[in-house]
């Protein structure tokens, strides 16, 4: 597993967060730091055209090798990081054997990964655990992918008996800004499906997610001397407060699960002449996502109208842009390619965890562009903050799954059962 360490830890110690308020892409210039980092790799190691275009995106192909017929298939991950949490000077802690204790990531100042609580460390005992040293994220999302699509074609190259189909890799900027699919050229990448390596604990297997919408609310205000402000004054920040307590206060991510939907009010900041408050909206329903959009404008009306005699104008504007769709509805049509996954890991003897992702991926975007898109564990944990982790051996674990997908790919209707035939029974 050393190649793997080695390999993620090359990857996360290069600083590629992105960042929401630029017009390019990529959004940071430090992203090619890694993007032309990840070319020379895949050269190195053999992979076959590789590209990259003037917006960073990479690809590169494995030829097959067999001389039947078999699907193309992809696997893509995404080489930026959040902007949520500090990504430069990433110092990865390695954890052999961990203990099930309390992990110290940071004794200066008193920063404890602690089982107590992220009850989900305890099944990594006895692993190896790659941490943050507490000041910075780890990248493992999605540093971790890549490092298990590049293993694995690594793996590939240099096994030729197994045997396999045509796969294409992809590597995208900007993911976690909402854009990484947007320059994303399906047609030249040329799979008829793909896996995104983007997802958390082993064993996830996703191909549900949320629609998503991004808000952003001004409010106005009047400043006025506050000695003589009676009945003239309007506080913007005053009346951003009001159009939050209109919010459900139940709808939220640190009150929700599952297939319940929210709204996360991330950005606010203001003064007395202007406010401007950023949320985000999810629901996996997409009626439900509907009238939560339309929500946030009921509110906006219903504020303006208060206002309407004394400011004049509208008071608050509410902007709303669509970011992405729930992929199912483009999956379920071709069901089988998240068969070959499950099938995949039941292989390996890992426990697929089918459930609904409480975000996206580029995945989601990708499946409405046509290239259908399930999510793959990649391992990590505590996304976005200074308590994200990854064992190694889910890592590996991973990069297995990569392999055996490839394989089953190459076989007879996927290496899965053929469905039965239904007869009508006789009177």
């Amino acid at each position: 597993m050393q190649n793997i360490i080695d390999r993620f830890i090359s990857y996360v110690t290069v600083d590629t967060e992105s960042n929401p308020n630029s017009e390019t892409t990529p959004s940071t210039e430090k992203q090619w730091d890694l993007a032309n980092k990840l070319v020379e790799e895949l050269k190195a190691i053999g992979m076959q055209d590789v590209t990259i275009d003037d917006k960073a995106y990479i690809m590169a192909t494995l030829p097959s090798n067999v001389a039947h017929e078999v699907p193309t298939i992809g696997f893509v991950s995404h080489f930026d990081t959040s902007p949520d949490f500090c990504g430069a000077n990433v110092k990865p802690q390695i954890i052999s054997n961990y203990d099930g204790k309390d992990i110290i990531l940071n004794a200066e100042q008193n920063i404890i990964l602690s089982p107590d609580y992220f009850k989900d460390l305890l099944q990594y005992k006895g692993q190896t655990l790659i941490t943050t040293d507490g000041t910075t994220l780890l990248g493992a999302d999605d540093k971790a992918g890549i490092t298990e699509i590049v293993t694995a074609m690594e793996f590939l190259i240099n096994n030729p008996e197994i045997k396999h189909g045509k796969i294409r890799i992809g590597f995208t900027p900007d993911e976690e800004i909402g854009r990484g699919a947007h320059f994303f050229d399906v047609e030249k990448f040329g799979a008829q499906w793909a896996y995104t390596m983007d997802g958390s604990q082993i064993g996830e297997l996703e191909y549900e997610n949320f629609n998503a919408a991004g808000a952003k609310i001004t409010f106005k205000g009047k400043s006025v001397h506050p000695g003589y402000a009676k009945g003239k004054m309007i506080n913007s920040m005053l009346v951003a407060n009001t159009f939050i307590s209109e919010l459900p206060t139940d709808e939220v991510p640190e009150r929700t699960k599952g297939y319940q939907g929210f709204y996360h009010i991330h950005h606010l900041s203001g003064s007395i002449e202007e406010s401007v408050l950023e949320l985000i909206i999810r629901d996996h329903n997409l009626k439900k996502f509907e009238k939560r959009k339309e929500k946030i404008q009921k509110i906006a009306r219903k504020i303006n109208k208060k206002f309407a005699k004394q400011f004049g104008e509208d008071i608050v504007v509410a902007e709303i842009k669509d970011q992405y769709y729930n992929m199912k509805e483009k999956v379920l049509p071709v069901k089988h390619i998240v068969d070959i996954a499950e099938k995949a890991m039941k292989e390996l003897k890992i426990k697929p965890i089918i459930k609904p992702i409480r975000g996206g991926t580029d995945g989601s975007q990708l499946s409405y562009m046509g290239l259908p898109c399930p999510n793959i564990f990649a391992g990590g944990h505590n996304f976005h903050g200074k308590y994200e982790y990854v064992p190694v051996e889910s890592m590996q674990k991973a990069v297995e799954v990569i392999i055996k997908i490839a394989e089953l790919t190459a076989l007879p209707n996927f290496g899965l059962e053929e469905p039965k035939s239904k007869t009508k029974k006789r009177k």
